[in-house]
């Protein structure tokens, strides 16, 4: 018959439910009693029969210490946990290993175990109040990531919109240019045609009053009859 899962906590060999009743009520001690409200007792099915196996009451030698330590380095090894950083598999191991280290005091002292245990608890909730945290500030910065992307996305429409922008009045700018280069180019042409009119028109009255002079002194200087 199989455990449901191996643990660092040594625990009783299982036994059938229906003995467990028959021998619990009338055997267990004040020790075992604290021993299960610590250490809950393990129960599974198995071929339709719930079987159920108790946290050992066995007082702990100093070889069954030393047998815990190499069994935590055995498992840590085995499952291959991170010797460093957050590990949930070194977190598994090690809690087991308190476990069983609070077991081995509430056999000597109950009172000494039920210390340990609110220590227990209390690192317990300490670091899921951590886990919290830091699952709280993950979320954070998720949505400020998020933000910022949408942000940044907002940023780029608007980049591309400005640069149309400037792409459309710098092609105004151009036309406008060209126009006012038609313009200059035209009016200069304009200037220098009436220039040209204008010499031609000078030229040709200087010419005429040439003329009129001419027969104007012919006229002055003719004998008289």
């Amino acid at each position: 018959m199989i455990p449901p899962h191996n643990s660092l906590v040594k625990y009783d060999n299982p036994i059938l439910v229906a003995t467990t009743k028959n021998g619990q009520a009338s055997g267990t001690t004040q020790t075992e009693d604290i021993l299960n409200s610590i250490l809950p007792p393990r129960e599974w099915t198995e071929d339709g029969q719930l079987w159920v196996q108790y946290v050992s009451s066995t007082p702990a030698t100093r070889l069954d210490v030393i047998n815990l330590q190499e069994s935590l380095d055995h498992k840590l090894q085995q499952r291959q946990a991170r010797e460093t950083g957050i590990c949930p598999i070194r977190e598994e191991l090690y809690s087991q290993c308190f476990d069983d280290l609070i077991r081995q005091v509430t056999i000597n002292c109950a009172e000494r175990g039920l210390l340990l245990l609110r220590v227990r608890d209390e690192i317990r909730m300490t670091t899921a109040a951590y886990q919290t945290l830091y699952e709280s500030s993950i979320a954070f910065g998720m949505r400020k990531a998020l933000m910022s992307e949408q942000k940044k996305g907002e940023m780029e429409n608007t980049i591309r919109s400005l640069d149309s922008d400037t792409e459309d009045l710098e092609r105004q700018v151009g036309e406008l240019t060209k126009r006012i280069e038609d313009v200059q180019t035209k009016e200069k042409e304009r200037r220098e045609a009436d220039e040209i009119a204008h010499t031609a028109e000078v030229d040709r009255l200087k010419g005429l009053n040439e003329q009129l002079k001419a027969s104007l002194e012919g006229l002055l200087s003719a004998p008289k009859k």
